[in-house]
């Protein structure tokens, strides 16, 4: 520390007792605000290293694998997260995730692929504290067995054994996982997609808003849920699934008086997913959506 004295002080070498008090007050405020500024630095590392923390580098530690076993008998693999600072007793949205036909199988690692490391961000776990559900359908079969390959299709009697054990999970999640049942989302990209337009036609009013991309439904059950709060996406030059799939939906909700959304990318092709799970506009609008308390 820099001595502080005066020219008198030095000629006699000492220092008088009201110059030695102010010394001392200068020297307690000096650590006082070293103190101040090294607990403030290691605060603000701390948090710095929470951040980093909370930010998934490998999702398949982030999401939880597990497996549900309904009354079709058949195992049905699952990722899981919850959410951020989750408390007993507490109310949570959850959103359902399906995945496409190239993350088929019984490696549940797979379907972190596409959308899970959207869902995971910080930034967004925090503003909205949410379950993230991704399920996997086993090899050759689909969320909704229809032909992708037909210009348009029908809704099947029954659900898929994959799309029944969701529902059967969801309702289990509900009782007894803090779910709330007015805030479940769900949305899907390409076999994805049609399995979301199959679920809000088979399970009307049990979703709070649905956003399929690049998928198929059947236009003829649409009266099912014109209420629903629907955002739909598809790329113009998809050469998989025809974006006719898409505006035949979008046309038959508008007949029946929704109020459905739509976006169409004039440029893309089948990866119509990658821009929309990236669009923030996209989750403020999911997750202001609630159902009516039924």
């Amino acid at each position: 520390m820099q001595k502080i004295h005066s020219a008198e002080s030095s000629k006699t070498n000492c220092i008088s007792p009201k110059r030695l008090s102010l010394a001392l007050c200068l020297a307690l405020t000096t650590g006082v605000l070293f103190a101040s500024n090294l607990l403030e630095a290691v605060g603000q590392d701390a948090q710095a290293k929470a951040a980093q923390a909370a930010a998934p580098g490998d999702l398949t530690k982030f999401y939880e694998p597990r497996e549900f076993i309904g009354k079709s008998g058949e195992p049905l693999k699952y990722r899981l997260i919850k959410p951020v600072d989750y408390k007993f007793g507490k109310k949570y949205p959850l959103v359902l995730f399906l995945h496409g036909a190239g993350e088929r199988g019984d490696d549940n690692a797979i379907t972190l692929k596409h959308a899970a490391k959207d869902f995971a961000n910080p930034e967004l776990r925090t503003k909205y504290p949410a379950y993230v559900l991704i399920p996997q359908c086993p090899t050759g079969k689909k969320w909704s067995e229809v032909d992708w390959s037909k210009d348009s299709s029908e809704l099947p009697q029954d659900p898929s054994d994959a799309m029944q054990s969701i529902k059967e999970l969801l309702d289990e999640m509900v009782e007894n996982a803090g779910v709330d049942k007015n805030r479940i989302y769900i949305t899907g990209l390409s076999m994805g997609g049609y399995g979301t337009w199959d679920a809000i036609a088979r399970y009307p009013g049990f979703f709070a808003a649905a956003a399929p991309i690049c998928g198929g439904g059947d236009p003829k059950t649409v009266s099912k849920f014109k209420a629903l709060p629907v955002w739909c996406f598809h790329g113009a030059k998809d050469s998989v699934v025809k974006v006719n799939r898409s505006r035949e939906m979008i046309e038959a909700l508008k007949q029946v008086g929704s109020t459905v959304k739509y976006t169409e990318y004039p440029e893309a092709q089948h990866d119509s997913w990658t821009q929309t799970y990236a669009n923030p506009e996209l989750y403020d609008w999911m997750f202001a959506q609630r159902r009516e308390s039924q």
